[in-house]
């Protein structure tokens, strides 16, 4: 699954868009290292946003297209 849609779809961002303007400027990485909005996510996967000067940081547990609102915090663990 590409990292926008991923973001998206487990609630992290709240649009894609926006998730993929977040790849292009540089502020989400995966494994240590900056990714674009087409990186294929993959269980196991460390995340890591930088909103301003919050940074979050995740594990992906799960990938699925389509997810509610209850699923969508099952679909990563936030590290800390």
């Amino acid at each position: 699954m590409r990292l926008d849609k991923y973001l998206k779809v487990s609630r992290l961002i709240k649009r894609r868009t926006i998730a993929n303007e977040a790849c292009d400027a540089g502020r989400v990485s995966v494994n240590g290292r900056v990714a674009k909005a087409s990186y294929d996510v993959k269980q196991g996967d460390k995340l890591e946003l930088r909103f301003g000067n919050r940074t979050l940081a995740v594990e992906v547990l799960s990938l699925s297209e389509h997810a509610n609102k209850s699923d969508a915090a099952g679909m990563y663990r936030e590290l800390v």
